[in-house]
């Protein structure tokens, strides 16, 4: 018999069972419940040794009845709720619960609660046993830690991938804003970039400016103007309540967020920046407002598509995946200036060895150059028409290997070499034999084919001298059959060794000479001897009346060039010719920007609108005249002239120089001189204006039956 009413209980109940319940290992307590158990009207009848060992209480301490017996047990809240809802069901049930002992130790427990069958009706009897699970739940635990890490790191990773994918197309104009709206919803609650001009200013877009200099008031205590004492050039947390001194970057900053803090839900009220930094300097901001403590972000699941599990990202986890984020937009804006900047250098080199085109009474001439729009806009291909006398002008067209600045240098040096002996020398081959010379003692680190030739007038026609150093041969047309006039071939220049040859040929009227470079019949998907026989057929069915119309057809074969074009049409006046109903009805040239070129502007405009039968060639002829001064005494560098004929019989006009600055119509007064130049075109002409990468055109569209006599009405 037990040794307390309780346990008489028990023993009377259970019989011999109550001696091996209390030989488990497991902790096991006997509950009695009373009518209601919801109000914890429940009595314990008997605790093992095992249960007083595992809430580290006394048999005594088990007398009480009900919640009281709860909390003396240490069980937490929670778990009290739980039990005292499942002995009021009648239901088994499993609780776990944390107990806080009463020598200060806490515990995992799992309770196992069961009503048990006794042979007296009513009695209800329940056993509860506990065991210690705090090993298993702190191994949970810790898989859970393991697992939140690893969602973790997937996350950043994730997003520092997809903002890899999006710098994949640096040059979209809203590229930036796509990386912080990625960045936005899943780490923070605001992020943007910034960059340091004449103010502070958000982007969008990869900034590549290659002069962009932070030219910001300077902080009023640093006369210097050191901008790294500014705190947002350093990677720091503007805690709020901050107040930055007036005319600061700083302050900027906080005016331009103003705005954002009532527009980001979450966010805890300080900013934190990151530099974007280039190789050598700072480039711009990368600037957050984060979330209050720490955020729920979004996981993505395989193959970038949405999960449904949502993780807590830590502040030193937004941190790194910002930091992570600003390095790589940084190398992406470092990376686009640096071909700024080489672009800009490579432009400027073209514009100083642009090729000439000098004007050769008696002769129908026409140019094209075309770099490689894949490479810096400067090649080693060129040309020169130069006029040596009153009766005699030299042409040459050649081509240094390779695309970059080192050949358009290489260039540079090889055309004034053969500018300056072609002053000198008549004799196509004793120029080239002393460019051979020449070039051999400069060590030009690159090597170079050529053709040169001089055209002398002789009673009507054409006396022509050539010269090839492993140049493609010039082709010859005549009654529409072409002859490539393969003779006098050599070395490539700078080859100092067999001596040079001329060949010669008359031309008559009506032929037609085309020089070029390989850029003109090269592919990739056919081989050169099958682009010179489409070059050699093409020539033969074309029958422009001009060397511009003929231009243009050839210009069909590079529909898309993969290598720098230099193309000279010559023709030689006379003969028939009338241009075929399939020719392009465009034209184009590039003329340098000094008063001549207006001159020569309206003789292209008077002889295209004459092949084309545009009317009003005299008002054409005006408004080209005026668009061709602007861009002369405005522009920069080359101008560039397009015509094209319209199918309603009208004609468009645009020029292109390299001033982005937009055309400006003046208001008229009587007093002024000049200045009426756009008001002349707006009688007579539509216009208008677009810009382009390296300046902009200004176009017009021929009104039909203008008349520029009515100018001054």
């Amino acid at each position: 018999m037990g040794t307390h009413p309780a346990e008489d209980r028990a023993e009377r109940l259970l019989g011999g069972s109550l001696a091996v319940l209390r030989q488990l290992r497991d902790g096991v307590v006997l509950l009695a419940l009373g009518p209601d158990a919801v109000a914890g009207d429940f009595e314990v009848l008997m605790a093992n040794d095992a249960a007083l060992e595992l809430y580290a209480l006394r048999r005594s301490d088990l007398t009480g009845r009900g919640h009281d017996l709860m909390r003396t047990s240490g069980l937490d809240e929670a778990a009290a709720r739980e039990i005292t809802a499942a002995l009021a069901a009648g239901e088994p049930a499993t609780v776990t619960a944390l107990v806080s002992r009463a020598d200060g130790a806490r515990l995992w427990v799992n309770i196992e609660l069961t009503p048990l069958q006794t042979p007296e009706p009513g009695a209800g009897l329940w056993i509860a046993v506990s065991r210690d699970i705090s090993s298993q739940v702190e191994n949970a635990q810790l898989e859970q830690v393991r697992l939140d890490i690893e969602r973790r790191a997937r996350l950043a990773l994730s997003i520092v991938a997809r903002v890899s994918d999006i710098l994949q197309e640096p040059d979209s104009a809203d590229v930036l804003r796509a990386i912080a709206d990625l960045v936005t919803p899943q780490v923070v609650a605001w992020s943007g970039f910034f960059v340091l001009g004449r103010d502070l200013e958000e982007v969008e877009g990869i900034v590549d400016r290659p002069d962009h200099r932070s030219r910001l008031p300077r902080h009023a205590a640093d006369p210097a103007g050191d901008l790294l004492r500014e705190p947002v050039m350093r990677t720091v947390r503007l805690e709020p309540g901050t107040t930055p001194e007036p005319g600061t970057v700083t302050a900027r900053l906080y005016e331009l967020l103003e705005p954002r803090f009532a527009q980001a839900p979450g966010a805890e009220g300080s900013v934190l920046v990151l530099p974007v930094l280039g190789r050598v300097r700072t480039l711009g901001l990368f600037v957050a407002l984060p979330y209050q403590g720490a955020t729920s972000a979004r996981i993505d699941g395989p193959l970038g598509q949405p999960g449904t599990e949502s993780i807590a990202i830590l502040p030193d986890e937004v941190g790194t995946v910002l930091e992570l984020v600003a390095r790589r937009v940084g190398m992406a804006m470092d990376n686009a200036q640096l071909y700024a900047r080489e672009h800009l250098l490579a432009e400027t080199l073209q514009r100083a060895m642009l090729p000439e085109q000098a004007d050769v009474p008696d002769l129908d001439v026409w140019t094209y150059y075309a770099p490689n729009v894949e490479h810096a806009q400067v090649g080693g291909d060129w040309y020169d028409v130069v006029n040596l006398g009153a009766d005699t002008a030299a042409v040459v067209v050649g081509d240094v290997v390779g695309h970059d600045v080192e050949a358009a240098a290489a260039m540079g040096q090889l055309r004034s070499v053969v500018r300056a002996y072609a002053q000198e020398l008549i004799d196509p081959a004793m120029v080239l034999s002393r460019v051979d010379s020449l070039v051999t003692g400069m060590r030009i680190p690159r090597t170079a084919s050529l053709v040169y030739a001089t055209l002398t007038r002789r009673d009507g026609s054409w006396t022509l001298r050539y010269s090839r150093a492993g140049h493609l041969p010039a082709l010859l047309r005549r009654d529409g059959k072409v002859e490539a006039l393969d003779a006098a071939g050599g070395q490539l220049v700078g080859f100092d060794g067999s001596e040079r040859e001329t060949a010669l040929h008359t031309l008559l009227p009506g032929d037609v000479l085309v020089l070029y470079t390989d850029g003109l019949v090269e592919r990739r998907d056919r081989s050169m001897r099958r682009g010179l026989e489409e070059l050699v057929r093409l020539t033969e069915s074309i029958r422009g009346p001009d060397a511009a119309g003929i231009g243009e057809e050839l210009l069909q074969l590079a529909d898309a060039p993969e290598d720098d074009i230099a193309v000279v049409v010559i023709r030689v006046p006379g003969g028939e010719g009338a241009e075929s109903q399939d020719a392009p009805r465009r034209r184009r040239w590039q003329i340098p920007a000094d008063p001549s070129a207006i001159s020569r502007a309206r003789q292209e405009v008077r002889q295209a609108c004459e092949v084309w039968q545009v009317s009003d060639a005299a008002a054409a002829e005006l408004v080209v005249s005026e668009l061709v001064s602007n861009a002369v005494m405005h522009g920069r560098g080359q101008i560039g002239l397009r015509l094209q004929a319209l199918g309603d019989g009208g004609l468009r006009i645009e020029v292109e120089d390299g001033n982005p600055a937009p055309p400006v119509t003046r208001e008229q007064h009587t007093s002024r001189v000049g200045g009426y130049g756009m008001h002349i075109v707006d009688r007579l002409a539509d216009w208008g204006w677009r810009p382009t990468p390296g300046g902009k055109v200004v176009w017009a569209r021929m009104r039909h039956h203008a008349a520029p006599w009515a100018v001054g009405d």
